[in-house]
Parts: structure tokens; sequence; C-alpha cells
């Protein structure tokens, strides 16, 4: 199926979860804020919050630095 992650189209396999798009991008372990259709999702819900065709994700990561 194809969503887009932050304004560019990602493939995953159908019934994939935020999880399964974290581990596709190499985001698995960095914290991370995910906009799913304009609604933020819990990371306590990004292993069972599913995709379906076309969804629009946003994800932002911070970056440390001194």
């Amino acid at each position: 199926m194809q969503i887009f992650v932050n304004g560019d189209s990602v493939e995953l396999k159908e019934g994939a979860t935020l999880i399964d798009l974290l581990e596709h991008l190499s985001l698995r372990e960095a914290k991370v804020a995910i906009e799913l259709n304009q609604s933020i999702i819990p990371r306590s819900q990004h292993a069972q919050q599913a995709l379906a065709e076309q969804d629009q994700v946003e994800i932002v990561h911070a970056i440390g630095g001194g």
C-alpha cells in the first residue's frame, strides 16, 4: 500500500502498523512524535495503530546537541 510520510510516498505491506513504518525508516529506536491524518498518536499505541492506503503521516524527531 502507498502512504505519505512527511510528504514523500512510501510503500508498505498491507496491514502495516506505525512500528512497521518506523522499522522501515530505520527509526524504531528513535524518540519520535507521530501525527497520523492530523491526529497525534501516543507512543504506547504505535504497535497497534494500523495504517491504511493513502494515510498521511508526519514524523518529527529531536536531534540533541550541545
